[in-house]
């Protein structure tokens, strides 16, 4: 029974697929019919008059008018489809893996599509990406700079981290379904309807060409519009046509390795999870320094092996590292994961297609050293070059007032914010520890916010605050005048009770009105604000070298163009898929007063750079990590508060009033 319903149920789905790719083709042949109409209107004008029907001066301006409309209108369809035609569909940019660099791997395919029934992929890809597909390369285009496969059958791209982590079993069950929607794709029918809406879709991108000139970005334009229409007539169409093939591919599929695949699928979500962590943990601080890990896919297993070592709902996922992994069915795994992590820093941060002097390879031994501890003293040089230039000088009244250089005492000085004259000191430093203890804050996650080496789960348990203490955001660089304003008076009732205390913690809608008035802390403000503007200045640069180095490449070029396929986004150049996020001036403060405090502790503590398989950079402190640094910096920037820092300064053994290191 369970046969038989497969195969009604892939019926089912390659006649959808069928009926949907004839409704696309109807599309098309309805506006080829609009084309020739008015070339119809006229044969049918110039017959009428050489049968008499048709006589008369207004029946040869008619005839002439329909002519000249019908030699515009066919010009112009030409042009459409001329463009359409010869337009350059997007391609995913990939690793392309020839037979004899995987011949276990082409092997596994091929026996896959024979007991599936289905015609093998022309070739075999690699993407840096948790996604496996098949995708139509048949176009001259494309065909230039394939090295293996044959014309028609589209191209298997498989995910690099697959490889890595599945086990041969694991990665059969789920290429299956992927595998089995070549037969659907054979269909003359959904072949021509698929190259028919690529077309379109390269059709649009056609005007952004930087190669045209002024006259001929006009006729793309109009030629991109048209294009939009009839994308926008047939999209719901090819949409469900797609659905269509993947249902009769799934169908198919249920009879090779189905109970397999549904363990594989769980596989597949811890693989993503892992990927995400380690691309924008810890490859992008590397990204950022001009470094590329040339072994991403072999970090996918440590970190997703470090994940089922700390939860509890990995457990059991790294027992089947006894298994023989997928990659073994390479001839060179370490080859193919260093082409596969060179294209993840193309896509991901937009780095150069080759290594060279600012942009070199990095192996995960050396990564504490090439990177953590290079990304830290740069983050210090810039923060102390910030200072310089707002004229901040180091503090006189310190033990290390004779000492020359960069120093966190400075650091902690400037950011330091003033406090009431009548708090005591025994209940400022309780609350300030319990203010740096405290990371849950509504709306937002202070752990979340740093980039930061020590960010992990260690943080200290917040512990109620004393109600008669004044909260963190009430403290500003001015102490609070004692008597109550009027506003206040009448806010609360008169009486006894509500007599003018300076301790009272204000209510929500008068912290609010303070904090929108006036910044808790103006000098943390200042220094990211000047910190922002100087990162800003720096990646301008940046992307100008890039643009640069571009333009140069493209003026060598005999042609004008390059002789490899531009890899660009939907809105520009790399990177396809920036992984930083927009970041404000105070989380940037906060990285650069954490990278001043690692170097310190480096210098002057039994401290070390390190890394972390799920969180990146890491402070060794002791050969522990140092988990609880996160808050404190936090409280310093933030709320001005330097007696948490200097309680974890004072227990780990780091002066901060002695000269760092810088780059």
């Amino acid at each position: 029974m369970s046969g038989t319903g497969s195969v009604v149920g892939e019926e089912w789905g390659a006649r959808a697929a069928r009926s949907r790719a004839l409704a696309v083709l109807r599309v098309r042949g309805r506006a080829l019919g609009l084309a020739v109409l008015p070339a119809a209107v006229a044969v049918v004008l110039y017959a009428g008059g050489v049968t008499g029907h048709f006589t008369g001066a207004g029946w040869d301006t008619a005839r002439w008018v329909v002519t000249v409309l019908a030699g515009v209108v066919l010009l112009a369809a030409a042009a459409v489809a001329l463009v359409v035609t010869r337009a350059r569909p997007a391609a995913t940019p990939t690793v392309e893996l020839a037979e004899s660099a995987a011949p276990d791997l082409y092997r596994l395919v091929r026996d896959l599509a024979d007991r599936l029934g289905v015609p093998a992929p022309a070739a075999i890809a690699l993407t840096p990406d948790c996604d496996s597909w098949l995708e139509d390369r048949t176009h001259r285009a494309h065909r230039l700079h394939r090295t293996t496969g044959g014309d028609g059958a589209p191209v298997l791209v498989i995910g690099s981290p697959f490889l890595w982590w599945m086990r041969v079993g694991e990665l059969r069950a789920v290429l299956a379904p992927v595998v089995a929607g070549t037969g659907p794709a054979a269909h003359p029918d959904i072949a021509a309807a698929r190259r028919f809406v690529r077309g379109l879709d390269a059709a649009v991108a056609v005007p952004r060409d930087p190669g045209l000139g002024p006259l001929r970005r006009l006729g793309a334009q109009g030629v991109g519009q048209v294009a939009r229409v009839l994308l926008r007539a047939c999209r719901e169409h090819a949409a469900e046509m797609e659905r269509g093939v993947a249902a009769a591919g799934s169908e198919r599929a249920q009879a090779v390795d189905y109970g397999v695949r549904i363990v594989a699928q769980e596989q597949v979500g811890l693989a993503y999870a892992g990927w995400d962590r380690l691309l924008t943990r810890v490859a992008l601080p590397a990204w950022r320094m001009g470094r590329w890990p040339a072994k991403l896919d072999a970090g996918v297993v440590s970190a997703l092996t470090e994940l089922s070592r700390r939860d509890r709902l990995a457990e059991g996922f790294s027992s089947r590292l006894g298994e023989r992994p997928a990659c073994d069915l390479l001839e060179e795994p370490g080859a193919v994961d260093e082409a596969t992590s060179l294209l993840a820093a193309r896509l991901f941060h937009g780095g150069p297609a080759e290594p060279g002097p600012d942009w070199a390879p990095v192996e995960w031994s050396q990564y504490p050293e090439e990177v953590v501890d290079r990304k830290w003293r740069t983050d210090a040089a810039r923060l102390h070059q910030v200072l310089d230039g707002l004229g901040v000088a180091a503090p006189a009244d310190g033990p290390a007032s004779g000492a020359t250089g960069p120093t966190l005492t400075r650091v902690m000085a400037h950011l330091t914010a003033p406090r009431p004259e009548h708090e005591p000191q025994h209940e400022r430093a309780t609350g300030a520890e319990e203010r740096g203890a405290a990371v849950g804050e509504p709306g937002r996650e202070r752990g979340a916010a740093l980039d930061d080496p020590v960010r992990g789960t260690g943080r200290d348990e917040p512990e109620p605050e004393p109600q008669l203490l004044v909260p963190a955001a009430e403290h500003g660089p001015e102490p609070r005048p004692a008597p109550a304003a009027p506003a206040a008076e009448h806010e609360h009732a008169p009486g006894p009770e509500h007599a003018p205390d300076p301790v009272l913690p204000a209510g929500p809608e008068e912290e609010e009105e303070e904090d929108d008035d006036e910044p808790v802390n103006p000098a943390a403000e200042v220094l990211a604000g000047a910190l922002s503007a100087l990162l800003a200045r720096e990646e301008a640069a940046r992307e100008a070298r890039v643009t640069a180095a571009a333009e140069t490449t493209r003026a060598t070029d005999e042609g004008g163009r390059a002789a490899a396929p531009a890899v660009s986004g939907p809105d520009g150049p790399l990177p396809l898929f920036p992984l930083q996020p927009p970041r404000t001036g105070r989380d940037l403060l906060a990285d650069h007063v954490t990278a001043m405090v690692c170097c310190a502790a480096v210098d002057t503590a039994e401290a070390a750079p390190g890394l972390d398989w799920l969180d990146g950079p890491a402070l060794l402190v002791g050969g522990e990590r140092a988990a609880d640094l996160g808050p404190r910096v936090l409280a310093l920037v933030e709320d001005g508060d330097p007696e948490p820092l200097r309680a974890w300064l004072a227990r780990t053994g780091v002066r901060p009033e002695k000269p760092v290191r810088l780059v």
